[in-house]
């Protein structure tokens, strides 16, 4: 089985890439979502992030308190390595056990959507990496529809390689900033390449 890396900055593009790769037949999972299910309540995970960085992390329901944790994490790169101590290892458990079960059952290709894929060395659990780009005003663009301030968004984008060294440590490249039709001639283009089938 193929094991394919989803990468790129944020805002350039994973998530629509992830979801053509999905309408063509290639089953991915993507890490954002595992990060997730590792922190919900009554998990290890949680009870690890509670122990480190204290209550005040916790929503009155007893979920975690994104918003208070990024506040933490995003200000203080020491404190954000902390969190990544606690949950790399998770996270990557989880997608490698899901690689082996698609392996299992015998799929042609498999891909991990991982942001941070080059920043934590993964990319060697990988036959191939594609990165996602575009330009960088659309990638502003993007973010502030999310609703994120400058603010936000730059101590976000600091905690990231710079999308151009994705992309040129990437084996294939997907760039985003156009029309859909586009940006699936290109999914199907490298899957082809790869010599994976497609189903749409």
């Amino acid at each position: 089985m193929l094991k394919l890396g989803l990468t790129g900055g944020i805002g350039t593009g994973k998530t629509t890439t992830a979801a053509l790769l999905v309408g063509m037949g290639t089953p991915v999972i993507d890490t954002d979502d595992v990060a997730h299910a590792v922190v919900a309540p009554g998990t290890p995970g949680l009870q690890a992030v509670a122990e480190a960085f204290g209550n005040q992390v916790l929503a009155a329901n007893g979920e975690l308190d994104r918003a208070r944790l990024a506040s933490i994490v995003f200000q203080d790169p020491a404190e954000r390595k902390r969190l990544e101590a606690i949950l790399h290892p998770l996270i990557r458990t989880a997608w490698q056990t899901q690689l082996a079960q698609w392996e299992a059952e015998g799929k042609r290709a498999a891909v991990v959507v991982i942001p941070l894929l080059f920043e934590t060395g993964a990319e060697k659990e990988f036959d191939f990496v594609i990165g996602t780009g575009c330009s960088a005003r659309s990638q502003v663009k993007r973010l502030q529809a999310r609703g994120w301030s400058m603010e936000e968004l730059t101590r976000r984008l600091a905690a990231q390689w710079l999308p151009e060294k994705k992309l040129e440590k990437s084996n294939y490249v997907i760039w985003t900033d156009v029309p859909p039709v586009a940006h699936a001639i290109q999914v199907r283009r490298v899957l082809e390449k790869l010599g994976v089938p497609t189903t749409a």
